[in-house]
C-alpha cells in the first residue's frame, strides 16, 4: 500500500514467521511485511544490496529483530544498523526468545528500541506480536527521513 512503510521480520524460525504473520493479519495491518531469514539478507535489505538492490528507497517502520540468527546475528545486525548514521534511526525491536541478561544489556548498549522475549504461550505471543505492530506501525511517529542513503554498491 503506497505511503505505508514496510515492517521487517528477521526471523529464521518457520514457526515464529507464521505466528507473527497470522497476528499481524488478525490486526489488519497494512503495511507490506518483508520477511529476511538471516541476518545478511536483513542488511541487504536494509542497505539495498544482492536481491533487494532495486528496492524502494524507504525505512523501515520497524525492524523485528531475532538475537540467533544464521550467516550475522542479530547482535550484529543491530550493530551495523545502529552505528551507522544513514540507518541508525530506523527502529529496531529485538524479538526473541532470550531472557539472558547479557543479551538484554548487549542490545540496549548497542542502540535497540526495545527488547522484547517471546512469550511461550501461543495466545501471549500472538497478543506481544499484534501489540508491537500496532505501535511501531500507527502510533510511533518516526523522524522524517533527511537523505543520505546509502548507495547500492
Amino acid at each position: 500500500m503506497a505511503g505505508l512503510k514496510p515492517i521487517l521480520l528477521v526471523e529464521d524460525n518457520p514457526n515464529d514467521i507464521e505466528l507473527t504473520l497470522a497476528a499481524f493479519e488478525s490486526c489488519q495491518l497494512a503495511n507490506e511485511i518483508i520477511i529476511c531469514r538471516d541476518g545478511a539478507e536483513a542488511l541487504d535489505f536494509i542497505y539495498r544490496r544482492g536481491p533487494h538492490a532495486g528496492r524502494q528507497v524507504q525505512d523501515p517502520a520497524v525492524v523485528l529483530l531475532d538475537l540467533k540468527l544464521p550467516k550475522v546475528d542479530g547482535l550484529e545486525v543491530l550493530a551495523q544498523i545502529k552505528g551507522d548514521p544513514v540507518t541508525r534511526a530506523v527502529p529496531v525491536v529485538m524479538l526473541t526468545s532470550s531472557r539472558e541478561e547479557t543479551d538484554v544489556v548487549r542490545s540496549y548498549n548497542l542502540g535497540v528500541n526495545a527488547f522484547v522475549v517471546k512469550p511461550v504461550a501461543f495466545d501471549e505471543f500472538f497478543a506481544a506480536i499484534r501489540e508491537l505492530g500496532v505501535f511501531w506501525a500507527l502510533l510511533n511517529e518516526p523522524p522524517p527521513h533527511t537523505g543520505g542513503w546509502p548507495s547500492n554498491t
